[in-house]
């Protein structure tokens, strides 16, 4: 119960930081500082099946926008599973990752990405606008100068993933 506590704080202190404008935090807490943030924080807020293993892997598919962000979460813990982190070029196979973040030049692979991994435990994450309609679970955005995130519980369902009712209280919408 500690370690939810732990964790819950350290969502809700990355969404604080939100409390103000991107522009002027800029400095501070860039786009992407915020959005590896919420990316750690949806990995932690997903029940895992015990298929996973120990190491979660989380893959970026296509350019990566994210630089030192991102590479600052390899080998973080995830409850008692390790990080792992893949870069993929956009249209490069998935196999193996349980944690896929689609950035918004390489969208248009959605489809293909989502068929390739149907009934697979993989959480798939974008940036987007309508990413969550054609099927992404989380789809982040950023609107009035604040990242926020919208959920699609049937697509995490339909991975064998459980959102956290903690995540889904701090969603703009989610889609049942």
């Amino acid at each position: 119960m500690r370690r939810l506590f732990a964790h819950l704080t350290i969502l809700l202190g990355a969404l604080g930081l939100l409390a103000g404008p991107l522009g002027a935090q800029a400095q501070e807490t860039p786009e992407y500082r915020l959005k590896a943030a919420f990316l750690y924080n949806f990995a932690l807020f997903t029940e895992w099946p015990a298929e996973v293993g120990g190491t979660l892997t989380l893959c970026l598919v296509g350019p990566d926008l994210f630089g030192a962000e991102l590479t600052g979460l390899e080998g973080k813990a995830v409850g008692a599973r390790s990080l792992n982190l893949q870069r993929k070029g956009a249209g490069q196979p998935v196999t193996g990752c349980h944690l896929v973040f689609v950035t918004a030049p390489a969208i248009g692979g959605l489809p293909k990405l989502l068929d390739q991994i149907k009934g697979q435990p993989v959480l798939v994450v974008a940036d987007s606008p309508g990413a969550a309609q054609q099927g992404a679970a989380l789809n982040m955005a950023v609107a009035s100068n604040r990242v926020t995130f919208e959920a699609n519980l049937r697509a995490a369902r339909a991975a064998g993933l459980t959102l956290s009712s903690r995540l889904l209280r701090l969603a703009t919408e989610v889609i049942q």
